[in-house]
């Protein structure tokens, strides 16, 4: 059985004991986190997709922990003019496991 979430503006592919690495979310770590925004749900070949959403399907997953991604590097510069800036980012990334799908 697997499942296709929303959070964050993006879109996983999950199973039961599935980890993720999603965007930030307000929970702390060992909380349970319930994801109402289904998709698409399929058991044993049989689909049901949302129209957007899968009705009463959810997807509840214990947070693991907090972290933050890779540092991505971002070189503005002027040509002829003197002017470079380097500038980098961490994404806060929450990581959580899959308990179980429900439909």
């Amino acid at each position: 059985m697997y499942a296709v979430l929303e959070t964050g503006g993006k879109q996983y592919r999950v199973e039961a004991g599935d980890f993720l690495e999603i965007e930030s979310i307000p929970a702390a770590a060992g909380e349970a986190h319930v994801f109402d925004r289904v998709l698409l749900v399929s058991r044993d070949g049989n689909v049901t997709v949302g129209q957007p959403l899968v009705s009463g399907a959810k997807v509840t997953a214990d947070v693991v922990e907090h972290i933050r991604g890779d540092k991505k590097i971002a070189f503005k510069f002027r040509r002829r003019k003197g002017y470079h800036r380097t500038v980098g980012h961490r994404q806060e990334l929450t990581v959580v496991k899959v308990r179980e799908i429900t439909a």
